[in-house]
Parts: structure tokens; sequence; C-alpha cells
């Protein structure tokens, strides 16, 4: 039993192909996906997939490089699309000082929009943080000034002391396949303490596929080499894994208990 928080169905590399994705991913034991919307219409897309397929949920956010086109029409059809039943989250949202795409000053506005919006709707926020983790830390420390946070850390690949600062958020940890990287080490010793109740497993999905298939399209069904991975840092089984984590994402975004795939 596994849950892939975090996957990107509605990207061209689906396109012909969801239901084959979708009947690996069940034969591979998962549940549900949360599938990631980076801008309005992405977020348009990830609710009428929600809608056609059970096991698929849905974020709805403007993704920090697509920022700087996105206009308030945009950002109000985010604020409308947010109280969909079917949507579990808020974001793709963050800071990403690796691209250029949009200004920083612009990707720290929407990524407090996003912030806000999670609290006025108490759905999860979804982070992306690519070599903007000082930044990134620093919004979530003038967030918490407000209340308590909720939300995850996609694809995580920080330090120690960010891992430790957003646990003290009470946020939740997602690795993803970089876990399985020969050179990711650093992330594996990380991974081994983070607390059982604050894993999650994803794929960024068609992204970031895992040492058994790196060079290809990623896809849901891969999430289970990077809980295989994480369940041998950690010394617990494959099993254990699947069912801590997917009790961890039914917890953060308040998903059914029940299976949602036969």
């Amino acid at each position: 039993m596994l849950i892939d928080t975090h996957a990107h169905l509605d990207e061209d590399a689906f396109r012909g192909d969801l239901v084959p994705t979708l009947l690996r991913a069940r034969e591979a034991g998962l549940v549900a996906v949360v599938t990631i919307g980076t801008t309005a219409a992405s977020s348009r897309t990830a609710i009428e997939l929600s809608e056609q397929y059970p096991e698929v949920y849905a974020a709805v956010g403007v993704h920090p490089n697509y920022a700087a086109s996105a206009s308030e029409a945009d950002w109000r059809t985010i604020e409308e699309l947010a109280a969909h039943p079917k949507v579990v989250g808020i974001g793709e949202t963050g800071l990403d000082r690796y691209w250029d795409h949009t200004p920083i000053e612009v990707q720290v506005d929407w990524f407090r929009r996003h912030l806000e919006l999670s609290r006025t709707t108490g759905k999860p926020f979804i982070v992306h943080c690519r070599e903007a983790e000082p930044d990134v830390l620093a919004e979530l420390d003038r967030a918490a000034e407000q209340g308590p946070l909720r939300g995850v850390m996609h694809s995580f690949c920080g330090s120690e002391d960010a891992a430790r600062r957003c646990l003290a958020h009470g946020l939740w940890l997602s690795f993803a396949g970089m876990l399985t990287y020969k050179r990711s080490e650093a992330l594996r010793r990380i991974a081994a303490w983070v607390p059982a109740d604050r894993l999650l497993v994803e794929t960024d999905a068609p992204y970031l596929a895992p040492a058994e298939h790196r060079g290809k399209r990623n896809e849901p069904a891969y999430v289970r080499f990077t809980a295989r991975r994480l369940a041998e840092v950690r010394g617990a089984t494959p099993a254990e894994i699947g069912e801590q984590t997917t009790a961890n994402a039914r917890e953060l975004f308040r998903l059914p208990a029940a299976p949602l795939s036969a």
C-alpha cells in the first residue's frame, strides 16, 4: 500500500497513456495519487483528472517558475479552485533560485499568497525549494508567526538543519527518486532519522525517475523504489514503510481511510 503524494499527471508525457499508467500504479499497490498544479490552467486540469479517476486527488497553485507570467485573474482562479472537494493541497509553491524565470521578489509574493490560502482553507501547502533554502526557511519562519503551519517539503533534498527546522514547524518531508541515487548518501542519512510520522514518498512524475529507471519517464508506480530504499535506510520492511507513509499522507491531505482503488 502506497500513496504517491506528488505527481504531474497533466503533463504531455502522460498524454494518451494515463489509463495504463494508473493501472500500473494500482498493480504496484498504490491507493492514491496527488496530482499537482503548476499554473491556473494545469490546476484546473488536475481537478478534471481527480473527477475522472477516483484514486486521483488534486493540488492547485502556481509554481514559482511560472509566477512571472501569472496574472491576478489566475490567482482568483486558484482561490476558486481551492474550494473543490477533491483539492487536498495548495501548491506547488515555493522559491527557486536555480532558474531565473521569475524575479525572487515576485516568487516571494506568490509564495506568501499560497501560504495564506493554505491557512484560510485549512489545506496543506506544498513547497518547492531549489537553491533557495535560506529564503524558504525565512518565509516559513515569517508565516509561523501567524500560527501553526501545515504543509510538506516536496522532493526534500535539503540540509540537516533545514530538515530539523521544517520538522520544528510541524511540516512533513517527502522523499522522491533522488533518495535512490548513488550520490545521495547525505540525503539518506537524513531520511534515516526523520520521525516516522513525518515521512512521505512521491515521484514528481514524469520527472526524477528513481535509479532503477533513471533517464526514463517517471510514473507513480515507481514510488515503490523510493519506498524500498527508504525502508533500507531505516531498517524497516517495505510493507512497514508503505503502511506508515500511507497513513501519513492520509493525515496530511485528509484522504479517506478506505482503499481508493481496486
